[in-house]
């Protein structure tokens, strides 16, 4: 095949990325209006970013048109890479026009940090920046969080698209074949209203519980998407307040289950779903045994001495770092080594499946202890028969395979980047920890990174590895890496 005609198979994938594109500048249509109502000086800034980002994705639209089809499983695969490699491009277009002294290396970190929901911000004095810019900061949480794919694969049929693999290829579960409804696109419409009345639910109550309006949409963008971003450099510690801190746990608790088991409970007017989900369980569980244990630990060694003060730091984190939301009230960095990484590691599996939070989700955690469990079975009965079930079904060997191969590749994920991150001079610690908040799509991490501090200080390179990190672990690996092979591009 000629380059040429090489060139033109990719077409209907950069056909529809042209309209993903656009999309993307439409929704900055929200903070325009809302900087243009408040007169808080941001409006240049969105006008400029709209009609940047609208009029790219229109040109590579009609440039692109002719070669329009429906989307294979090739095309699916490299629009959801290209789609979260280009869209913090035009997401960082607001901040770089409005922050003057804003690098562009910095601004595309922000927005991948944003659009990956993950929360590890390069930026101080949030406080002083117009509510527009904050808002636009979590938005892109909210956007990024269930899916800017999942958001447009409902709306591309209309549109002479189809949009099932696209879907497979970005839904955070390691069984993609499934689906709530039989359209791939009533499946993504459903996701995203249980989403929006998850959103809405939680801002009231944070508006109830105290905060001032904007404060509390923009928190709510955040806790949604599990994102992690605030208005304010302390984060949720700025407030200072047990009944935000306890909503915010609510809702992230919430925001960690998976969104279908939420959509069929919604739809079924029942609570049979989260009975029969076999996360939910284990999910609990371990938040509650880790928020237990961590509590008796730190008072035992006198970083506490009130079990109530205690209870509420360490209840807070346990389930904020879990599930990837990564707002803090306080830094956890000042507790034992031992509580930092027990806090740091569960995040990279607590969150469940087809939730807005990242790691390898508590289903691939659930079925390698299941699998581990059966092979020290067969070391001492070689002929016996026992499937690895999740609930009543037998999980079948592909999808066993395929976790194995996954959490193999996270593995081999985490020791490359440190070793990359290490060798450009960044400390053990920080280098380690950057790299496992970032592929979990965390946010804060140790060392220099800690919730007391933020990813300002690190060197352009290791800003530019941790952005690979974010979009590694928000596509979960392979996604990502499929297009990187050079199989993929042998048509």
């Amino acid at each position: 095949m000629s380059s040429d005609a090489r060139a033109r198979a990719y077409y209907p994938a950069l056909n529809a990325l042209g309209l993903i594109i656009m999309i993307f500048g439409l929704l900055m249509s929200f903070p325009l209006i809302v900087s243009a109502a408040l007169g808080d000086g941001a409006t240049l800034a969105y006008d400029q970013g709209l009609f940047v980002t609208f009029v790219a994705g229109l040109l590579l639209w009609a440039a692109t048109r002719s070669k329009r089809r429906d989307l294979r499983v090739h095309d699916g695969f490299l629009l959801v890479a290209a789609t979260w490699v280009v869209l913090p491009i035009f997401g960082a277009l607001p901040l770089l026009a409005y922050i003057p002294d804003l690098g562009f290396t910095d601004a595309y970190f922000e927005a991948v940090s944003g659009l990956t929901a993950t929360g590890a911000t390069v930026l101080t004095g949030l406080e002083h920046l117009p509510i527009s810019i904050n808002l636009w900061r979590t938005f892109m949480h909210w956007v990024g969080g269930m899916g800017v794919i999942v958001l447009v694969v409902a709306i591309l049929p209309l549109l002479g698209i189809g949009g099932r693999q696209l879907y497979k290829a970005e839904v955070p579960t390691p069984m993609k074949d499934s689906s709530l409804t039989p359209r791939i696109a009533e499946t993504a419409k459903g996701l995203w209203l249980t989403y929006v009345l998850l959103t809405v639910a939680c801002g009231f109550c944070l508006w109830w519980v105290g905060l001032a309006p904007w404060d509390a949409v923009i928190h709510a963008f955040s806790v949604a998407g599990l994102g992690g971003f605030s208005n304010r450099d302390a984060s949720l510690g700025h407030f200072d307040s047990v009944g935000v801190e306890l909503v915010t746990i609510g809702f992230a608790l919430l925001a960690g289950l998976n969104y279908a088991t939420h959509y069929l409970a919604l739809v079924r007017r029942s609570s049979a779903p989260y009975r029969r989900d076999p996360e939910i369980p284990f999910y609990f569980g371990v938040l509650a045994l880790s928020t237990v244990m961590l509590t008796v630990y730190l008072l035992a060694q006198g970083i506490f001495t009130d079990v109530g003060e205690a209870l509420r730091y360490v209840a807070f984190h346990v389930v904020s770092i879990s599930t990837s939301l990564g707002l803090a009230t306080h830094d956890y960095t000042l507790w034992p080594m031992f509580a930092q990484i027990w806090i740091l590691f569960l995040g990279s599996f607590v969150a469940c499946s087809g939730s807005t939070g990242g790691g390898i989700k508590m289903m691939r955690a659930m079925i390698l202890y299941k699998q581990v469990f059966r092979e020290i079975v067969r070391s001492l009965h070689p002929n016996a028969v026992r499937p690895v079930r999740m609930g009543r079904n037998p999980v079948p060997e592909n999808i066993l395979h395929a976790v194995l191969g996954f959490s193999f590749m996270y593995m081999v994920s985490i020791v490359s980047l440190t070793l990359v991150l290490s060798a450009a001079g960044l400390e053990l610690v920080t280098a380690f920890s950057a790299v496992v908040a970032c592929l979990n799509n965390t946010g804060p991490g140790l060392g220099l990174v800690g919730p007391a501090s933020n990813y300002q200080g690190l060197g352009d390179f290791h800003k530019w590895v941790l952005c690979f990190a974010m979009i590694l672990g928000r596509l979960e690996i392979f996604t990502f890496l499929v297009v990187l092979t050079p199989t993929f591009w042998r048509r």
